[in-house]
């Protein structure tokens, strides 16, 4: 088995979890079209999902659950402004989403797990429990769903490189997201001297090749060059995830509106390339000292990226068929911490910011107690909410696939949704 390490990433736990790609035998999962076999025709529909991770834990309780009346030993150092959406209140370093708050929405009630990993949120399990179990991403789910999509369009990117979040679990290789510095996007480019004839010779010829091992094999598992391997060749011919990567085709008054923030940027152009899943982060938001120090930097970052994306999709006609969710892995201590105004860990209770997808938006769901410590009312898990955006793109949360021990398993176990979104 060969590992690709990406970039390092230190959590206040001291440990250095580094991007990885697990690439299984034959080197299956360098090659482009290892990753595209076994993707079967299964499309669930033509809505996409952006995942936006803010990885180490984002404070609840100064983003979008502001507590003004609490004792300032909890409340923090920033002031809750009012949004165009009369009763709803955010942090004051969100000026251009409290604009257009009738366009989003917030859960403010959810429950988590202390645990410095995206696990949670991208598959509904913890990582602890995927150890054993490895469901398999949302992303991962798209892909599998989406066999039947654009030859040239891969289902699933991450444009944070890989971790155990993206991972497809039980649902294969074939299923992991391609990642723009990852081998699967190198692939993507014609290699030097390289041109669309002698891309046909070289097709070709595996064709012959795959012919030669399918008459060896007796047992039938050779195909040749089937439908993904063709494809793997269409993605590299056509150039349209390249392309949809090279911000430099944008406009540059667009580019500008997103300097410094582009990724959300290629987001929008990769949904509107026809990608079925995009996953990306920001920040580091493990505040356990500095956390308002930290924040009036990153929070303007947040607010200017959430706001031109979710606009952009509006300008685009996209808002009803591309479904946005932006959180971390837990919250963060209410009461403020004796080292330089930090907050540290709190699973009891987190946000999420939701938009488009066609659910409901201009609401801020559930609410937390006078402190920010635990759940008053709407109580929800991760499940539900992942529940809620797999309603929104169109697939059933109660389907199941076989793992690897035969078994069918549910994407979800609780899968009631979050029903102010619906």
């Amino acid at each position: 088995m060969i590992t690709l390490w990406g970039e390092r990433q230190r959590y206040c736990d001291h440990v250095t979890r580094r991007n990885f790609l697990q690439i299984g035998a034959f080197g299956a999962g360098l090659s482009l079209a290892g990753l595209l076999r076994a993707r079967e025709a299964t499309c669930c529909s033509n809505k996409s999902a952006i995942m936006i991770y803010l990885p180490g834990g984002p404070s609840h309780m100064d983003m979008y659950d502001l507590k003004p009346d609490a004792p300032k030993e909890y409340r923090g150092e920033f002031k809750p402004i009012a949004t165009n959406v009369p009763g709803v209140q955010i942090c004051e370093h969100f000026p251009l989403q409290a604009k257009m708050w009738d366009k989003l929405a917030c859960i403010r009630s959810i429950v988590s797990v202390d645990e410095h990993s995206d696990s949670l949120v991208m598959t509904g399990w913890s990582e602890q429990a995927n150890r054993t179990a490895n469901h398999p991403s949302f992303g991962a789910v798209m892909s599998r769903l989406r066999g039947a999509g654009t030859n040239d369009i891969p289902p699933f990117v991450s444009l944070r490189g890989m971790s155990r979040g993206t991972e497809p679990g039980f649902l294969g290789v074939a299923h992991r997201p391609f990642t723009p510095d990852g081998p699967g996007f190198r692939n993507l480019r014609l290699a030097n001297g390289i041109d669309a004839t002698r891309m046909d010779d070289r097709k070709s010829l595996l064709s012959a090749f795959d012919d030669l091992r399918r008459d060896i094999d007796s047992t039938g598992t050779m195909k040749g060059i089937d439908s993904f391997t063709a494809r793997a060749f269409d993605m590299v011919a056509s150039g349209a995830v390249r392309k949809a990567l090279d911000l430099k085709q944008e406009d540059p008054r667009s580019r500008d509106r997103y300097k410094g923030i582009e990724s959300f940027l290629t987001a929008r152009r990769l949904v509107e390339a026809g990608v079925g899943c995009v996953t990306l982060s920001i920040g580091g938001w493990d505040t356990h000292s500095g956390n308002f120090k930290s924040l009036r930097k990153q929070l303007p970052q947040v607010d200017r990226g959430v706001a031109n994306l979710v606009q952009d999709l509006h300008d685009r006609g996209m808002d009803k068929d591309v479904v946005v969710i932006m959180w971390g892995e837990f919250g963060r201590t209410p009461r403020i911490n004796n080292s330089d105004g930090g907050r540290d860990h709190w699973a009891p209770v987190m946000s999420a910011l939701v938009a488009g997808g066609g659910l409901r938006m201009g609401q801020a769901i559930g609410a937390s107690s006078a402190r920010g410590e635990y759940p008053r009312d709407r109580r929800y898990t991760v499940q539900q909410v992942l529940s809620t955006l797999y309603h929104a793109i169109g697939v059933d949360p109660a389907m199941t696939f076989t793992n690897g021990s035969g078994r069918p398993m549910h994407l979800l176990d609780d899968r009631e949704p979050v029903r102010e979104l619906i």
